[in-house]
């Protein structure tokens, strides 16, 4: 989930800084569209499933399902010829919920790195605040710069988490059966 997010964010980086006035917007779409699949599915599982201790679900599963849904809406709009504009007005309210998990992790100390992770979500969500400005400043092309570095500082966070969350559990699940075979 993380990685699939980390490779979202970068898309989303590359547009807002190159592709958000490219005359050729279909381009965009089977990544937008990828990264929209695989976060809605696993964020669903998710939630329904509960395979988190804790609260972790709530903070990683409902934020993931919206950012599936605003990859996937986007990849529509995109193939379309949509405007934008009404999922900037989502990204508005998924990325406020995003800033405020993060601020809440760094307040309860949540995950084993929560300044980390408080800083990925405070940012991440960020992306999602700012989305409706960028389209109305998308001719300023230093607004459009610092908004593709926030997604990339975002991105190396979650890129750093998610690739040691690989290391650290093929270790710590290598003895692990499922269910059935126990």
């Amino acid at each position: 989930m993380l990685i699939n997010m980390v490779a979202g964010l970068v898309l989303l980086a590359y547009y807002v800084y190159a592709g958000i006035d490219d005359p050729q917007q279909k381009k965009w779409i089977p990544g937008f569209g990828i990264t929209g699949a695989i976060a809605l599915s696993t964020g669903l599982h998710m939630i329904w499933t509960w395979p988190i201790r804790g609260s972790f679900n709530i903070s990683f599963g409902e934020t993931t399902v919206m950012l599936g849904m605003l990859y996937i809406a986007t990849a529509i709009a995109l193939s379309q010829g949509w405007d934008l504009i009404t999922i900037a007005i989502y990204a508005f309210f998924a990325g406020l919920a995003a800033v405020v998990i993060g601020v809440r992790i760094l307040n309860l100390g949540q995950t084993q790195q929560p300044l980390l992770s408080g800083i990925g979500f405070i940012l991440t969500g960020l992306g999602g605040v700012l989305a409706a400005p960028t389209l109305y400043l998308k001719t300023n092309r230093t607004w459009r710069l610092v908004g593709a570095v926030v997604l990339i500082i975002a991105a190396l966070i979650w890129a750093l988490t998610g690739y040691l969350a690989y290391w650290n559990h093929l270790d710590g699940f290598q003895k692990w059966v499922p269910l059935p075979m126990r």
